[in-house]
């Protein structure tokens, strides 16, 4: 018997060997043998060669994945999707693999704390819409910085963004992500608590001012202006002008800042 052919049998003779039996969602090592229009055949070790259709290939895009892992004779792992009750094939999947091991490699990476800098995929109304590991992700557009909202209206997927995982859940295929988390993080060496700053308003509420601090947004809220209650604030200050506040909050987490004016000459 040549090599060959005594490797497509070395799967066979380990499972007769000890009488393992293939299970819905088992992880096993198959040899690509013969590629056809729709899939590729795959010896897994039973009787009947496993099938990989072309749409289990992996995360990314067929076009962009790797073909040297898809060659005559390549072995590798696969995952089990389920057996065909019709002719006893068992369809094996590379995405789903791909998928459990994205998932695997995101959640440290949450517990890391990493900033990540991505490629922008889309943009729609809502936010950006990017892949990390080969998992889409959002960042809302409530989590992007204002200046980094004005560079995607014009150029778009031309673009990288730096951001930070904000909330995960594999159960729902759900990946957000936060510009303004990344920002922060990276300029948290400007900010100190108690330190005093000059921030430019950017918008004047009922509640409160937003001041632009270090490319940063930061909220002076109403009730931290003064001692005496101010009825309309837009008497009182003008967008775009200059005022000096103390900070005395840091949310790291949600890449935002508050402030005060009690007490500042």
């Amino acid at each position: 018997m040549n090599k060959k052919k005594r490797n497509i049998n070395k799967f066979a003779d380990i499972l007769n060997k000890y009488k393992y039996s293939l299970h819905d969602g088992d992880i096993v090592a198959g040899t690509i043998i013969h590629s056809e229009d729709t899939g590729f055949l795959v010896n897994i070790g039973t009787n009947t060669s496993g099938y990989l259709p072309k749409e289990e290939i992996g995360l990314m895009s067929k076009r962009h994945y790797n073909k040297s892992l898809l060659l005559i004779n390549t072995t590798r792992d696969f995952f089990l999707i389920t057996q065909n009750s019709y002719n006893k094939q068992y369809v094996i999947s590379i995405k789903r693999l791909d998928y459990i091991r994205a998932w695997k490699r995101i959640k440290q990476l949450y517990l890391e704390d990493i900033v990540f800098n991505l490629k922008v995929k889309y943009t729609n109304k809502g936010g950006i819409i990017t892949y990390l590991e080969g998992i889409q992700g959002f960042i809302p557009k409530s989590h992007i910085n204002r200046l980094e909202q004005n560079k995607y209206q014009t150029k778009r997927n031309e673009l990288n963004i730096q951001c930070k995982l904000l909330t995960i859940n594999d159960q729902k295929n759900q990946l957000i992500l936060s510009n303004k988390s990344a920002s922060f993080i990276l300029s948290i060496h400007k900010f100190k608590l108690g330190e005093l700053v000059y921030g430019k308003i950017i918008s004047i509420k009922s509640y409160g001012l937003f001041l632009e601090i270090y490319d940063i947004k930061a909220l002076l809220h109403i009730s931290e202006i003064g001692s005496k209650y101010i009825k309309n604030l837009d008497d009182f200050f003008k967008e775009k002008t200059l005022i000096k506040v103390k900070i005395i909050h840091i949310n790291l987490n949600q890449g935002k800042l508050s402030v005060s004016k009690r007490s500042i000459k």
